[in-house]
């Protein structure tokens, strides 16, 4: 299993998580799915990495992130996970699955059979690590379908068009 490589999503995402941290002091950040850790390193820039965990289902992403001194944990969402953060981020696999995708970067990329699968485990779970006036940042694409994704009442904070997609950051709390 790759790594995922930073794509347009990560840098949009990256962008926006650097406006937020100039303009809101956070103390513990969570990094859900952080791949090659373009999230984690862009947090760094504001909080301290002792404050910063890093999760991923690929043991190579978290070899990585150790490497760069990040606290990282192998885990599938929350399942190793018992803290609580001011600040949730998932840059979440939110295509559709796809046979003809290689299964190697499906983990990276489907969100499931209709790409929205993953996105709602991460809600359910995400609010009860989230200390008290913490959000949670979930980017997601026009092509993950919405409707049970807005029964956790999001808020679209930002939105970039890219080739036959728009990619969205949505906040929840």
């Amino acid at each position: 299993m790759e790594i995922y490589q930073p794509a347009e999503d990560s840098y949009f995402f990256s962008d926006f998580l650097k406006k937020y941290l100039k303009k809101n002091k956070i103390n513990s950040y969570l990094d859900i799915g952080t791949g090659s850790g373009i999230l984690s390193e862009t947090a760094s820039k504001f909080l301290d990495k002792k404050n910063i965990l890093a999760i991923d289902i690929n043991p190579k992403a978290i070899k990585l992130l150790r490497q760069k001194n990040f606290k990282a944990i192998k885990s599938n969402l929350f399942e190793k996970v018992k803290a609580k953060f001011d600040l949730i981020t998932f840059n979440a696999p939110y295509l559709p699955r796809d046979p003809r995708e290689p299964k190697d970067s499906q983990v990276a990329t489907t969100g499931g059979k209709h790409g929205d699968e993953i996105s709602l485990k991460f809600l359910k779970q995400a609010k009860k690590h989230l200390n008290k006036n913490g959000k949670i940042f979930l980017l997601i694409s026009s092509l993950t379908p919405m409707d049970k994704i807005k029964k956790f009442k999001p808020k679209t904070l930002e939105k970039k068009k890219i080739f036959m997609e728009e990619l969205l950051i949505l906040e929840f709390q």
